[in-house]
């Protein structure tokens, strides 16, 4: 395909070498101040002028989504060149009279400050590396990288499975695999998802036509959309009958192999778009709501800015003085010292209790039922139905269906008791068969977010929490019915206080409830790594859950 003349080419700047990019930056700054002077005012605007906001909008022949891509560069780059020359082209187009964007909000995440997460450019050895990675695999360092490299470990397990699923040889075309990646997000309208599949979707050659909604895509995309619904929301109702309806709709049927690549990037998408609300991760620098071409206002906090999603946090609930007062300060720091003093403490006493005596078999299935029948009593005083956004709904079909817990209307789901099917022994054998190296990389994942530890709880070192990481575990199973022989579920109520519980249950079933509040009121004294390794938890526990119904039908189905 011909290059349009002035056409902005971004490939380049995913190279490693360092000329190759020098080379693409030159040519993006050519096309850009070339379209920068055919709407630049005759006389440059003195940069006196530019600080008033006396500038020209550039909304004309998509310069505004360049700035914004370059604006983006600039703060997140992991090459220290295309940062500096990003923002040389942006200080020469605003020397033309241009209005240039500016970032909106604060970090990656809008629930951790951003000088407590990784600095794009100070970074060590090894997250450079990831980020290189991250980089010259998708073209941007994203958000929600920045959060999870926290945890570089894990960070490089979740990049190596993302880039099989959706750019390595696979039974579905590209586009498909970015078009039910959308699909997924949107079941919990999670614009954020959304937004960079669309562009990804876009980018491998996918059919705009396809993103004006679901009923315009193919009949067999449209088929998952039962399947979507099911595992996102009650995957306990998936029965080997949906399997077959989709395998043998004659010219619109899925292979088995396409099937299981198509689950694989449903449950990735469901459970990291509960990663996405449960870190409070912020919309991408260069997305709608990550940056503004409005100036700012004198006091630096402009009314343009509560409607783009930054909503000046720290001004707002800041004292006159600017700190909070001293009484309140202690008052809450001596509360969460003895929070995290006491979960320590009922951990030892389990464990006391583990070594002295054991429950019956009968006693471990009551306790289990207990907790299974709790779970659905467990809901947040903000817990409102909210109507989906009409640009995210359009992806996917009946809007009102949503998680629902098991026996509400007197529905009742049998116990899926791990014993009889289990991700060990029967789900990764059944996926790596169909699509080979897949369950590896699952099961790789899956294992690092379950044993992740640093010994560490908040203030305390060499410390077992591997008491605790089960707990949280097998509490997400409980909540999709899933029940462990061996484990004594009477230790989830000793371990998991109530505001930890709802914000489990928020972030895994309902993510797009989930709020700052919730965030803030479990674990106060825990460092926000150790929040985000919960997340971890949630997002492997959740993805597995979903898988292990959906792999036991296809069983069920094959046999």
């Amino acid at each position: 395909m011909e290059e349009r003349e002035g056409e902005v080419r971004w490939d380049g700047l995913c190279s490693r070498d360092a000329a190759s990019r020098a080379a693409a930056l030159d040519n993006i700054g050519q096309a850009v101040l070339r379209r920068s002077e055919t709407i630049a005012p005759v006389a440059a605007v003195p940069l006196s002028r530019a600080a008033e906001g006396l500038l020209v909008p550039a909304a004309r022949d998509g310069l505004s989504e360049v700035l914004a891509r370059l604006l983006m560069l600039s703060k997140r780059c992991p090459f220290p060149d295309v940062r500096e020359k990003s923002e040389a082209i942006l200080s020469r187009v605003q020397e033309l009279g241009i209005r240039i964007p500016r970032p909106l909000g604060h970090g990656p995440s809008r629930f951790i400050p951003e000088k407590e997460t990784i600095q794009v450019g100070k970074e060590d050895a090894m997250m450079h590396a990831l980020f290189a990675d991250s980089f010259t695999t998708l073209g941007r360092l994203d958000n929600v990288t920045l959060v999870m490299v926290f945890h570089p470990q894990y960070l490089e397990s979740f990049l190596k499975t993302q880039h099989y699923l959706l750019q390595m040889d696979g039974p579905l075309p590209l586009h498909y695999r970015h078009y039910i990646g959308i699909m997924a997000a949107a079941r919990h309208q999670c614009s954020y998802l959304v937004n960079l599949h669309v562009n990804d979707f876009l980018h491998v050659g996918g059919d705009p036509k396809w993103l004006n909604g679901l009923e315009n895509a193919p009949q067999k995309l449209q088929n998952l959309g039962e399947l979507n619904k099911m595992l996102a929301h009650r995957p306990w109702l998936i029965t080997k009958e949906h399997i077959e309806q989709l395998l043998k709709t004659e010219e619109n049927s899925w292979s088995l192999a396409e099937l299981i690549h198509a689950v694989v990037l449903l449950t990735h998408y469901h459970s990291l778009a509960s990663f996405t609300f449960g870190c409070g991760i912020s919309p991408e620098i260069d997305c709608e709501g990550g940056h503004t071409f409005r100036p700012p206002s004198v006091s630096n906090y402009c009314i343009c800015d509560i409607t783009n999603g930054y909503h000046g946090v720290d001004e707002i609930h800041a004292s006159p003085t600017g700190s909070i007062p001293v009484s309140i300060s202690l008052l809450k720091s001596t509360e969460s010292v003895c929070e995290v003093e006491a979960l320590m403490e009922k951990m030892k006493q389990l464990q006391e209790c583990k070594d002295e005596e054991e429950a019956s078999q009968e006693e471990m299935a009551t306790r289990f039922e207990r907790e299974k029948r709790e779970s659905m009593f467990v809901c947040s005083s903000e817990d409102e139905e909210s109507a989906p956004t009409r640009d995210v709904s359009r992806h996917f079909e009946d809007t009102s269906y949503g998680y629902k817990d098991f026996s509400r209307h007197g529905m009742h789901v049998p116990t899926f008791r791990a014993q009889d099917y289990s991700w060990e022994d029967h789900g990764y054998s059944l996926v790596n068969r169909l699509y080979p190296d897949v369950g590896q990389l699952l099961d790789e994942k899956f294992h690092i977010a379950y044993n992740l530890t640093y010994n560490t709880m908040a203030m305390h070192k060499d410390v077992d929490t591997s008491m605790l990481r089960r707990a949280i575990w097998n509490y997400i199973h409980c909540m999709f019915g899933i029940r462990y022989d061996d484990y004594d579920y009477g230790e989830i109520n000793q371990l998991l206080d109530r505001s930890f519980k709802v914000y489990i249950k928020t972030v895994v079933c309902t993510p797009e409830k989930t709020t700052k509040r919730m965030y803030d009121s479990f674990w106060r004294q825990f460092e926000h790594s150790e929040k985000v390794h919960v997340n971890l938890l949630l997002v492997e526990a959740r993805m597995q859950a979903e898988l292990l119904y959906a792999l036991r039908a296809i069983t069920r189905y094959m046999t």
